[in-house]
């Protein structure tokens, strides 16, 4: 059973900690930099108050990024540390008497919700690991709206250089991608040579074509082309599809690891949930990263009725 409690207010550049005992006594207040000498003098802090670390836990609100390097250290030096859900700590201090909202009364609150809470830390804390998948996952989705916007930027740029090449195929396959990247205009189809064509219509360490699209229909195409743009168009368009397929390698490597870490991770609720028709690997590792625990949701919804 710990008998010293730290909550610990995080900020960017300084944060705030209070100590209390088990019966809510106050121990030591300290504000301090978020930085190696700070966290020295937090950790100093603490092991004045019980020099047996194992007696030691202190909790600090998920803050979405500036909690990560204090957790670490404090974790790495032994101390219980857990991150919590910041609506728990909303609703307690809402039910509390404390009105006055100060950076000593939040470190505070965030104290007395940990002694409060003692029992059920594993249910309240954010695992390391679940936030590891959320990261992924939100990652993902962010490369996602990157996509989208570049194929919008791309159909654009190529309404002006090569309208023609979408009644043949659509321009976001990889194949034509490639190609678009080498012949960014009707222009560049008609000056180039037919070998050259029918090379670039083959994706980089392929043997053959993949695109049912032949050389004779692309450059038919380009010499009744009513395109417009000029060199600069092209080389934005080249650029833009360079950084097209940059952005998709990347989020292939990423839902790779999301996936495969749900699968050591969570592999059982995982599995129940690529159970549902329509649910695929993506989908379900998506799902379980955005609802984190399962014991944590339902205190959230809890903490929303209060």
């Amino acid at each position: 059973m710990s008998k010293v409690f730290v909550g610990i207010d995080v900020s960017k550049d300084f944060s705030t900690a209070q100590g209390v005992d088990k019966n809510g006594k106050k121990l030591f207040y300290l504000r301090f930099a978020m930085n190696a000498g700070g966290f020295s003098e937090l950790l100093k802090a603490m092991m004045k108050c019980n020099e047996n670390i194992t007696e030691i836990t202190a909790a600090m609100e998920s803050t979405g990024c500036y909690h990560i390097n204090l957790f670490s250290f404090l974790s790495s030096e032994g101390i219980s540390c857990v991150v919590v859900n910041p609506l728990l700590i909303t609703n307690f201090a809402r039910l509390s008497l404390r009105k006055t909202k100060t950076d000593k009364k939040d470190a505070q609150t965030i104290a007395q919700f940990l002694l409060a809470n003692e029992k059920s830390l594993s249910a309240i804390a954010f695992s390391q690991n679940t936030q590891d998948i959320k990261d992924l996952s939100r990652e993902r989705e962010s490369l996602t709206v990157l996509i989208s916007g570049m194929k919008n930027d791309i159909k654009r740029l190529l309404q002006g250089t090569f309208p023609e090449l979408e009644k043949f195929c659509s321009p976001y396959g990889e194949t034509m991608l490639h190609f678009l990247r080498q012949f960014p205009s009707a222009r560049l189809v008609r000056v180039a040579k037919q070998r050259d064509i029918a090379k670039a219509l083959i994706c980089p360490d392929e043997k053959r074509k993949r695109v049912t699209v032949s050389v004779d229909d692309i450059i038919a195409a380009a010499n009744t082309s009513v395109a417009s743009s000029g060199a600069a168009k092209e080389l934005i368009l080249s650029e833009k599809i360079s950084t097209l397929l940059y952005l998709q390698e990347k989020n292939e490597r990423i839902t790779d690891v999301l996936i495969e870490t749900c699968e050591s991770l969570r592999i059982e609720e995982l599995d129940i949930i690529r159970s549902i028709d329509g649910v695929n690997d993506i989908t379900g590792s998506t799902f379980l990263a955005e609802i984190g625990d399962i014991k944590n949701s339902e205190l959230n919804f809890q903490a929303k009725v209060i």
